[in-house]
């Protein structure tokens, strides 16, 4: 009787294996069928803009309707990405370059949007915590997704509202204040800095110095070291993709706070040194 037991069982077990494997092998490949992405070896394909979302977001969800890269992404990129993830870094990707960034683009949604949507089970980017992801908004992550799912499209750069002819002191400053969150993961949002990492913009004899120095900082980045009130720091600054009317913005509200002098920067001031 137990021996009969044991082989009915065994001959069960048999039966049921095998459904299993079939089953495993059928979602496995659902799985593929539905995740497969495009490789770091894609190249940008252009695509239309009038593409579909992959990812089945509806028109609701859509920020900018269909976002591309130069008008919304790189932006976001800028100001929140560009401290690790630009072309001075030798061990993560620059996303501050087109190619690069449509390359990298289903990775850079997991990270930033099915990560932290708890759908990924790699770290959320950027990290948990950080200034930049502190800073970083669920209308950016949104707009980020829609990027990808719409096919990565590069598009151009927003055209400025207003020449530098037309704008206010003020009106640079009020600017120069939303653009300012690019830098302030470094030099933080009261322009302090970072002890012995980054140098403060707060009182900076350096900065009030020589604002054409500062200007081209900005255009050309900076590597080494710098004596700043007296500190010395040895770090890296990108270069930031800003056309010269968001660099004149910038400075000329860096310049009217924290303590500084209170000049003034002019995109004629930024296309000359650029020029240079």
């Amino acid at each position: 009787m137990i021996t009969f037991l044991f082989l009915n069982e065994w001959r069960r077990t048999r039966l049921i294996l095998p459904c299993i494997s079939v089953l495993g092998c059928m979602v496995f490949a659902g799985g593929l069928a539905h995740g497969g992405t495009a490789t770091k070896t894609d190249s940008p394909e252009k695509p239309s803009a009038s593409k579909q979302s992959a990812g089945g977001a509806t028109a609701s969800e859509a920020t900018a309707q269909t976002p591309t890269y130069l008008g919304d992404v790189q932006p976001i990129f800028m100001a929140n990405c560009a401290r690790c993830h630009n072309q001075q870094t030798r061990f993560v990707y620059n996303w501050l370059d087109y190619k690069t960034a449509y390359a990298d683009r289903w990775e850079i949604k997991r990270r930033i949007w099915d990560s932290w949507k708890g759908t990924y089970y790699k770290e959320a980017m950027p990290i948990e915590n950080s200034p930049e992801s502190l800073a970083l908004t669920d209308d950016q992550r949104l707009t980020i997704k829609n990027w990808v799912d719409n096919g990565g499209i590069e598009g151009e750069a927003r055209p400025q509202a207003q020449s530098n002819a037309s704008l206010s002191k003020d009106e640079k400053i009020a600017i120069g204040k939303r653009l300012f969150t690019a830098c302030a993961a470094c030099h933080q949002p009261t322009g302090q800095g970072v002890p012995n990492v980054f140098p403060p913009l707060a009182g900076s004899d350096f900065l009030n110095a020589d604002k054409h120095r500062a200007i081209g900082i900005i255009i050309h980045g900076k590597q080494g070291e710098v004596v700043v009130n007296g500190l010395k720091f040895n770090n890296s600054m990108p270069p930031f993709p800003l056309s010269d009317q968001d660099i004149a913005n910038v400075l000329t509200y860096v310049y009217n706070s924290f303590g500084n002098s209170g000049l003034e920067v002019s995109a004629e001031e930024v296309k000359s040194q650029r020029a240079q």
